[in-house]
């Protein structure tokens, strides 16, 4: 049956298919950052200037309503930055060893122009997917390193090593101190301290997923280098020691191994997280209580303001610095707690299937 309006209605359509992808567009330009100015033509000689365009009344910009304006919504503040503030630095570099050559990225706040003593260092390691300047965007841990003055270094892992760019933290290669990627994260980790005046006693590593994995075996095959470890939805040292037990490391939860090192450990994980059981977040507080002597236990339950609700768990004695700390976030998924929501590192559920698969294939 002819239908006179067919071409009309697709017509109308594409209209609103470009006008939404116009408005996507915009709305990523703005959480991401301020948009390029836009540059102005050279005006030919002898051509007269435009008039200025008059600014349209109250009434008329809200549609002859009531004739007042709203403001427009403030985005909100997060803890990414668009840019690098003058006087800080945030370049590229490699590392080459004997066990292998990886690339990162270095934040060297404004702080580091005047210090009078080492700034301390946090190393980032990323998750499956991700690069460093992923990792320092969604994290915005960059922001942080200016407010208290720290330097950030963010390794990269390699694609010929991974192919989705996972830390290798499951092969037992890769799990042990003198081997692996272990040794050249150490190394390069050493480099820094060196080339920078870095203060080696204020020396930690972080990381989130596969990056939290391999952050713990660091820093427990090298507590001599650090003082600390944050494991962000990640799994417990000997968790996994193949691609093939991997997924059900993931999926099931695994103690791993019992650890000697007496390592300072804060947990995260979110207990809504679909690609990492919850259960490898206690684990891995169960593991780093163990090399300690009987501690005093307190928890506490609260809400971030304009965040999500958690239970935090922290081991110490009397009331001195915590030996462990472990957050759970309630409803939260699998992705960073904090930082810069249209970044935080999450995957979806295609994804994280994809994920394992390669695992499996790793």
């Amino acid at each position: 049956m002819h239908d006179p309006f067919r071409r009309a209605r697709a017509k109308t359509q594409r209209k609103l298919r470009r006008a939404g992808a116009s408005a996507i567009t915009e709305m990523w330009s703005t959480l991401l950052g301020p948009s390029k100015p836009k540059k102005r033509r050279a005006r030919k000689p002898g051509t007269p200037a435009r008039k200025a365009v008059k600014p349209a009344s109250p009434s008329r910009a809200a549609g002859g309503g009531s004739g007042k304006v709203k403001a427009r919504a403030a985005v909100p503040a997060t803890r990414s930055q668009a840019r690098t503030p003058r006087g800080a630095t945030f370049k590229a570099g490699q590392h080459e060893t004997a066990f292998g050559t990886r690339s990162y990225k270095l934040y060297v706040p404004v702080a580091a122009n005047k210090a009078t003593t080492p700034l301390p260092l946090l190393v980032m390691l990323h998750g499956c997917g991700q690069s460093s300047k992923d990792f320092a965007r969604g994290t915005g841990m960059n922001t942080l390193a200016e407010e208290f003055g720290f330097l950030v270094l963010y390794p990269d892992q390699a694609r010929d090593a991974h192919h989705y760019r996972c830390w290798n933290w499951y092969r037992r290669g890769d799990q042990n101190r003198g081997a692996g990627e272990p040794a050249l994260l150490a190394d390069m980790t050493r480099k820094i301290i060196a080339d920078w005046n870095a203060d080696p006693s204020r020396v930690y590593v972080a990381g989130l997923s596969a990056g939290a994995a391999a952050a713990l075996i660091l820093a427990t095959e090298y507590s001599d280098i650090f003082a600390a470890v944050g494991v962000h939805s990640g799994l417990a040292v000997g968790a996994a020691h193949d691609p093939a037990s991997v997924p059900r490391a993931m999926q099931s939860g695994d103690p791993g191994k019992r650890l000697d090192a007496q390592v300072p450990t804060i947990i995260f994980h979110g207990d809504a997280d679909k690609v990492i059981n919850p259960r490898n977040g206690r684990f891995i507080a169960i593991r780093a209580l163990e090399p300690f002597a009987a501690l005093d236990r307190t928890e506490k339950k609260g809400r971030v303001h304009g965040g999500r609700e958690f239970t935090r768990t922290v081991h110490r004695v009397g009331r001195g610095r915590p030996y462990t700390e472990q957050w759970v976030v309630h409803g939260a998924g699998h992705a960073w707690s904090g930082g810069h929501a249209a970044q935080s590192g999450a995957r979806s559920p295609r994804e994280c299937h994809q994920v394992k698969r390669r695992y499996r294939k790793a």
